[in-house]
């Protein structure tokens, strides 16, 4: 199963021991190179480091070691908004507009074929693309 995580995945194993219990063990039963991201979701994840930093220079440098050991990790499997992932977009959002980041992710996963892990799965169910709710779905 290829999966691509969406931020509030990879926010909730952040937490380490604090994390869902289900999140955790339905992460850890996956191969690391079945798992990917976007590049939105990146940015995602930078945009709280940078709110971060603007009142808690400390956490925010601990945030940015724990984001370049996360980016190592994912390697080449963080995938690129291109030209083929903003036309499925354009099709998506038409005749009704979803989130723009949660279109930009469900465009990807689409054209990749890859299945969307997130809490947030009706936007992406909407889009047509297949979801799991680790919070709730089993491994």
């Amino acid at each position: 199963m290829n999966v691509l995580v969406d931020t509030n995945v990879i926010s909730e194993l952040k937490r380490g021991r604090k994390a869902a219990l289900p999140v955790v063990t339905w992460f850890e039963s996956l191969l690391p190179e079945n798992v990917f991201t976007s590049m939105i979701v990146l940015g995602e994840i930078r945009r709280g480091i940078e709110l971060i930093a603007r009142r808690d220079k400390l956490r925010s440098e601990a945030l940015e070691q724990w984001y370049a050991m996360m980016r190592e990790r994912l390697g080449s499997r963080v995938l690129a908004v291109d030209e083929p992932v903003m036309t499925i977009w354009a099709r998506l959002s038409v005749p009704k507009v979803l989130p723009v980041y949660d279109g930009l992710i469900a465009a990807t996963a689409l054209l990749h074929g890859l299945i969307i892990a997130t809490r947030n799965t009706q936007d992406y169910r909407r889009a047509g693309v297949e979801v799991i709710n680790p919070w709730q779905d089993r491994p």
